[in-house]
């Protein structure tokens, strides 16, 4: 049987006396979809951070591709990529420019051809020259998901 994709156990978040994830436990094996639900405030943003190795549980462990995320942070994230309803991309500059920026700071191997890629199984081939301004919600969603 192979390893859990993810796995956590008792993962715990306090932020003073607040718990913004108490005690945590799942698994997802290999090829699951798996929808992570909850109201707002409920810890999801704050589970998922935990995962990537962008902030420190304060007690709990876990592991996402077999890599330890208080451990092994820096080789978990350019394994995954995460985008949250609130994305960041950059106005100004066009679908690639946003692209090439994201590929330089993740340090994508050749990245002129995954960009080429990317942006022809996004369908947003014809968009690669316009600014992420003009462009409407959807396809912006799009360009994150490309950079995530």
């Amino acid at each position: 049987m192979m390893a859990p994709a993810i796995e956590v156990t008792g993962l715990t978040k306090k932020f003073g006396p607040f718990f913004a994830v108490d005690d945590v436990t799942f698994a997802v094996q290999p090829g699951e979809i798996v929808g992570y639900l909850g109201p707002n405030g409920s810890g999801k943003t704050t589970t998922i951070r935990m995962l990537l190795g962008l902030l420190r549980p304060t007690s709990g462990s876990g592991r996402v591709l077999g890599l330890d995320i208080n451990e092994e942070a820096e080789k978990l994230r350019p394994r995954v990529g995460y985008m949250s309803q609130k994305f960041a991309l950059y106005d100004e500059l066009t679908v690639a420019e946003n692209m090439e920026f994201y590929a330089g700071m993740y340090g994508v191997n050749r990245p002129d051809q995954r960009i080429s890629e990317l942006l022809e199984r996004l369908n947003l081939s014809e968009q690669r020259r316009e600014r992420v301004a003009a462009l409407p919600t959807g396809w912006r969603q799009r360009v994150a998901l490309g950079v995530a």
